[in-house]
């Protein structure tokens, strides 16, 4: 049968909890395989997973279970190996990447920030700083409204604005927040979204990274700022097993 795979941790970590369960219906018992100074939270897979939400809280129970007495470093949700002996054979061959990979993680959560323009505000923040949009708005008013020509010229200026204003506030976010963390990764782009960032934080400074995210929401009115954390490092796991040879596989993370 194959093996569902939480997350990674050293086989001096405490013990788990009696009677602690995983994924599927039922759910599956976790158990813990070692291999050498290194161990695998693991359970039996069950057959046509797919990430429903019952099944990716049971993920993330587990992962808090574990993490609750030391570093674990998680795995996305759907790491499944082919069998306990394929689980061992990459902890033994990934020995000193994990390895480090837990030194440098000890201690530290997740946060995972993204950002987006107030419409409204970000309309009204680039007209009172551009001189030349005011002066066409203004000429284009008095004109009754301007030609189709004028109205097409204003409104590629709006949008140009708009964009490089996008790009300055991507940046102003991540150099407020950038400081306060131990590393940053940049999650998957997608249309929406000034800032997709995952911010790697010493949990006893979290309180110090929200409120430098409170600060950058005061300065910046105009970006609505979503916060998700803190998590599992997620993002600072990498190349973890399953990029390896395809010897782990899943369905892409849901995390974030």
């Amino acid at each position: 049968m194959s093996t569902y795979v939480y997350g990674i941790t050293a086989s001096s970590h405490a013990a788990l909890p009696e009677g602690l369960s995983g994924v599927g219906d039922p759910p599956r018992p976790v158990r813990v395989l070692q291999e050498g100074d290194l161990a695998a939270v693991v359970s039996d897979a069950p057959e046509g997973l797919r990430p429903k939400r019952k099944d990716l809280l049971a993920h993330q129970s587990v992962l808090a279970e574990a993490g609750a007495e030391g570093v674990v470093l998680p795995m996305r949700f759907g790491s499944v190996a082919a069998d306990d002996d394929t689980v061992t054979g990459v902890l033994a061959e990934r020995a000193d990447h994990y390895k480090e990979r837990l030194r440098a993680l000890d201690g530290k959560v997740e946060y995972n920030v993204k950002a987006t323009h107030q419409e409204d505000a970000v309309l009204h923040r680039v007209m009172s700083e551009n001189a030349e949009i005011r002066a066409m708005t203004e000429a284009n008013r008095k004109a009754g409204g301007g030609s189709y020509e004028q109205k097409l010229q204003l409104g590629e200026m709006v949008v140009a604005a708009v964009k490089d204003r996008e790009a300055e506030d991507a940046a102003a976010v991540q150099s407020a927040l950038e400081p306060v963390a131990a590393a940053v990764s940049a999650g998957p782009e997608s249309t929406g979204w000034l800032v997709n960032l995952s911010f790697l934080v010493e949990r006893a400074l979290a309180e110090s990274f929200l409120a430098e995210v409170e600060q950058v929401r005061k300065g910046h009115p105009h970006i609505e700022l979503r916060v998700n954390g803190p998590l599992p490092p997620y993002s600072f796991v990498e190349p973890g097993p399953a990029e390896h040879a395809g010897s782990i596989a899943g369905p892409a993370s849901t995390q974030g």
